[in-house]
């Protein structure tokens, strides 16, 4: 007696079926950059802050003052003179988005024009500005 083998309709595989596996990797992988990364802002210009002993947390709200090797003053990545950022951190206080500043200062910057800066922000009514600087090499 002979069995008779029944065969099963095959089942066409369509290109999206195997592709649908891949894309499935590739969406979670977006998500997880996404998620796990920090796009960081490029500064204007160059700034190299000084070293220091002393470390510190960063936190990424804060208002970014830099200040350039040349002299040259940038808040929150835009670059302006001392009087229009002057004013540009008065309008910042009084529209009650001040909170605490970072102030990145070329290792490479006057003295004097350093501290004409912090006095700047401090005349404008910042209350917290954060000098940054690099930690120092053991």
């Amino acid at each position: 007696m002979r069995h008779a083998v029944r065969q099963l309709p095959r089942r066409h595989q369509n290109d999206d079926d195997r592709i649908l596996p891949l894309i499935n990797v590739v969406f979670l992988l977006m998500i997880f950059f996404m998620l796990a990364g920090r796009i960081a802002a490029i500064d204007p210009f160059s700034v190299e802050p000084p070293r220091s002993a002393a470390a510190g947390q960063i936190d990424s709200k804060e208002t970014i003052v830099l200040l350039g090797a040349d002299g040259t003053l940038a808040l929150d990545g835009q670059v302006m003179d001392e009087n229009a950022f002057a004013a540009a951190v008065s309008d910042r206080v009084k529209a009650g988005r001040a909170g605490a500043f970072r102030f990145k200062a070329d290792g490479k910057a006057e003295a004097t024009r350093v501290v004409a800066v912090m006095e700047t922000v401090r005349e404008a009514g910042v209350e917290k500005l954060r000098l940054l600087t690099l930690p120092a090499a053991r």
